[in-house]
């Protein structure tokens, strides 16, 4: 294990955070762990208890009480591997006081899987461009998984992708284990943007679910889907040598389309049986990513003039009040 690094720092306190405690914890055995929590209850409780307590409740995490902070530039200056683990919405709050010289000679992980909103940049050009990072110091973490399996120690595949093959490597090794293999990819852009794009799939398959529509349509769907997001990514990256087919895109998508753990397809079920976007928001107590990355992308559509009617159909619904019903009888002609 590498030896020079000796401390891994976790900036988030959701879900997915929770369970890259628990799996740092076990396959990074020796080394320091510290956490930003955000809310100052929570860290006293988990302080106390020893688990989060509103986020993977269940899952025990030994995170020693001095290395547990309020604020993200302590975490992010004392640490050596520093894993951005927020909702993209909330990622900029989250480093209002962080500069640049706080990243300099680390290795940044974004473990986000969304566009900073407003800016509409993925993580990795964001934190290029705000603090001046090396690409060859961010890797990108895919999936296909879902933090409640990673917990609970389901045998899951996570994708490391960068630009330094000896750094994504470097990062490998302190997640890898018993129930975690990796895939290592130098497809940073593909990665990251097919993590974004997935997530408006899942939330158009959940709005078909909730309008009544089966599993024959929805299959339909993602196989429609899947050459939408080739199409996007050949247009944003053209240069990278992918295959669509591999977990880290057909995978990833899949998982989030159909599980029962999505916050994305159930934020569109919510759509789908009549909610307004707001009261989704309300009942969820997890972020959608979708709902912000569907705005965003948008913007890539227009730039490269990309036939993308399914993310066209799910900006219309979320952002146009275009009755969902409406919108995906016009999509079913759209559809191969």
């Amino acid at each position: 294990m590498d030896e020079s690094v000796q401390k891994i720092g976790i900036v988030g306190s959701g879900s997915w955070a929770t369970a890259m405690i628990k799996m740092f914890e076990d396959n990074a055995r020796g080394k320091d762990i510290l956490w930003w929590v955000r809310k100052e209850e929570d860290l006293a409780y988990i302080k106390s208890y020893g688990h989060n307590p509103n986020y993977l409740s269940a899952v025990k995490v030994s995170v020693k009480p001095d290395n547990l902070f309020l604020d993200a530039k302590s975490v992010i200056q004392q640490s050596d591997i520093v894993v951005l683990n927020t909702p993209s919405a909330y990622l900029k709050q989250a480093l209002k006081d962080v500069k640049s010289d706080d990243f300099a000679n680390k290795i940044v992980v974004s473990a986000i899987k969304g566009i900073i909103p407003h800016d509409n940049l993925i993580v990795g050009d964001y934190l290029t461009k705000t603090y001046q990072i090396p690409l060859q110091n961010i890797v990108v973490i895919g999936g296909p998984c879902h933090a409640e399996e990673v917990s609970s120690e389901k045998l899951s595949y996570l994708t490391l992708a960068g630009k330094d093959d000896n750094t994504v490597e470097r990062v490998a090794t302190f997640i890898r284990g018993r129930y975690i293999n990796t895939v290592l990819s130098d497809d940073i852009f593909g990665v990251e943007y097919g993590a974004v794009l997935k997530n408006i799939y899942a939330l158009a398959a959940g709005v078909c679910h909730g309008l009544g529509l089966g599993d024959n349509f929805i299959a339909v769907l993602i196989s429609n889907a899947i050459q939408e997001m080739e199409t996007c990514l050949s247009a944003i990256d053209p240069e990278t040598d992918r295959d669509i087919n591999a977990s880290a895109y057909l995978g990833d998508l899949l998982v989030t389309a159909y599980s029962q753990f999505s916050r994305n397809r159930t934020f569109g079920h919510m759509i789908g049986k009549g909610y307004t976007v707001q009261s989704a928001q309300l009942e969820m107590n997890m972020v959608a990513e979708g709902y912000y990355a569907s705005a965003c992308i948008q913007n890539i559509v227009q730039r490269y003039q990309l036939d993308m009617p399914i993310c066209h159909m799910v900006y219309e619904i979320l952002y146009h009040r275009q009755p969902a019903n409406a919108e995906v009888k016009k999509l079913v002609a759209k559809l191969t």
